[in-house]
């Protein structure tokens, strides 16, 4: 089993930046695909990055692509996503994923390993 933890998220203004982790413990992550997904109220759950295990690979919701940057160190077993320029409409639980399988990454379907979240408020 892996267990995921997120942290990092918080209250910033529009424009600002946060900078998320997700700890990941239990066995390495390091041939695990993860990715981030956010969940608004009222909303369904949205990709927003993934990266592959090695790192080489990354992908981006469009709403974040140019802002966001995912990355991992797996000596950490940690992954990261930065995020800039926020925006009021970025505001949502984050959600921190993996998966050993391949597949779509951008599809929380093939996902095995989900953390509890961490809350990200952007104020305008």
């Amino acid at each position: 089993q892996v267990q995921l933890v997120e942290s990092g998220g918080g209250l910033v203004q529009a424009g600002g930046s946060l900078r998320l982790s997700c700890v990941a413990s239990g066995r390495t992550i390091s041939n695990y695909a993860m990715g981030w997904f956010h969940q608004a109220p009222g909303k369904d759950r949205e990709f927003v990055s993934a990266i592959s295990s090695t790192g080489l690979t990354t992908y981006y919701a469009d709403s974040v692509r140019g802002r966001f940057t995912i990355s991992r160190d797996n000596a950490k077993n940690t992954v990261y996503l930065q995020m800039n320029r926020l925006k009021p409409e970025d505001t949502a639980v984050y959600y921190c994923a993996g998966t050993p399988r391949g597949g779509q990454m951008s599809h929380g379907e093939i996902y095995d390993y989900w953390g509890q979240g961490t809350q990200v408020t952007v104020s305008s």
